[in-house]
C-alpha cells in the first residue's frame, strides 16, 4: 500500500520498524500513518492515478482497496494462528461482486493468484477466498 500512495498520489507514509524486527510497531506505525492520511482535510480532494483504475478520489481508493486488502488477509493471520476466520458475508458479497467485474485488470496487476475453484454451492466467504487465489480448504 504504501507503494501505491507514493506512485499514484505523491503520499510518502511514515515508515516504522521493520516487520522482520518489530511486527507490532511495524503495523501500529503504518496504521496510523494511513488514518492521518483519511484525517487530512486535503485529502477529500486528492486524486490517485493508477494504470489500472485510473483517476479515482483518493478516498475512494483507500476505501476500495486498502479496506478490502485488510479485510481480506484477515482470513490469512485468522486461518495461520488457528482463530475464528470468519468473514463477514455481505461485505464478502460486495467486494466478490465488484471484483468480478474486473477480473482481468486484477489478475494482470500481479496481486492476485489464479483462481481456486471452488464448489458451485460455496458459501460467498469461499468464493471470495477461491477468486484472490487462497485455498479456502488450507489448514494452518
Amino acid at each position: 500500500f504504501p507503494a501505491f500512495l507514493a506512485a499514484g498520489a505523491g503520499i510518502e507514509l511514515r515508515r516504522g520498524p521493520s516487520v522482520d524486527e518489530d511486527p507490532v510497531a511495524a503495523w501500529q506505525v503504518h496504521a496510523e500513518s494511513v488514518q492521518a492520511v483519511l484525517d487530512d482535510p486535503e485529502t477529500e480532494h486528492r486524486k490517485l492515478t493508477n494504470q489500472h483504475i485510473g483517476v479515482v478520489p483518493l478516498p475512494a481508493a483507500i476505501d476500495r482497496f486498502y479496506t478490502s486488502d485488510v479485510f481480506m488477509h484477515t482470513w490469512d493471520l485468522a486461518r495461520a494462528t488457528g482463530q475464528n476466520d470468519r468473514l463477514d458475508a455481505d461485505f464478502c458479497a460486495e467486494l466478490l461482486a465488484g471484483m468480478e467485474g474486473m477480473e482481468e485488470v486484477l489478475r494482470s496487476s500481479g496481486q492476485y493468484g489464479p483462481r481456486v475453484e471452488v464448489p458451485a454451492d460455496a458459501d460467498t466467504q469461499t468464493r471470495l477466498l477461491g477468486f484472490i487465489g487462497r485455498n479456502p480448504f488450507w489448514r494452518g
